[in-house]
């Protein structure tokens, strides 16, 4: 069995070398110097499953791609929206995990870092938050919505910029997604 702590570390490594190429991610917040181990306890979700099993999703971050699956199975995966009316079929199908804060496998006050897969035919329904957030697409493509704003299709190597609680929603269509989800501030408040 592999060392999750390894799996952890190759995620981080690959996660910042992708970062910092890509000047918007920079431009929002710059990469932390703060970041610090911290322990994470594992918790699956239907949605690994799904994850484990992309083989031929387009990337322009291998590497990337390829540590956050290999950590999937030692991450915290979050249940954001479990007790609310979003529906099983979007509990079962759609991920999430923190690389940066709380629940993952690193910790900085600096930003938050979660992974966000979707697989092809989901629609994350519109939400908002206050924390500024970036979304970069690591594999895959899918639609995002913004309040004030037309829809777009964002594939591997976009980004996507929310300002404070404006509210924002995604759906994938024949591909699934992976994307690097960041937060600057408001880390306290989940989305609503």
């Amino acid at each position: 069995m592999a060392d999750p702590r390894n799996a952890f570390d190759d995620l981080l490594a690959a996660a910042k070398a992708a970062y910092v190429q890509t000047p918007t991610l920079c431009d929002f917040a710059p990469w932390p110097n703060d970041v610090a181990a911290q322990p994470v306890q594992a918790h699956p979700i239907p949605s690994m499953a799904y994850l484990a099993s992309e083989t031929d999703l387009v990337t322009a971050s291998p590497a990337l791609c390829n540590a956050i699956i290999s950590a999937g199975p030692f991450a915290k995966w979050r249940e954001t929206y479990k007790d609310t009316d979003i529906g099983q079929d979007f509990m079962d199908r759609f991920g999430c995990y923190s690389i940066i804060g709380s629940g993952g496998p690193f910790k900085s006050d600096q930003l938050w870092m979660w992974v966000v897969y979707m697989p092809a035919g989901l629609h994350y329904p519109w939400h908002h938050h206050p924390a500024e957030e970036i979304y970069c697409v690591i594999a895959g493509e899918a639609t995002f919505q913004r309040d004030g704003a037309p829809a777009q299709i964002l594939r591997s190597g976009d980004t996507c910029l929310h300002a404070s609680n404006q509210p924002h929603a995604m759906e994938t269509g024949d591909s699934s997604v992976i994307c690097l989800v960041v937060w600057r501030n408001g880390f306290e408040t989940a989305p609503v």
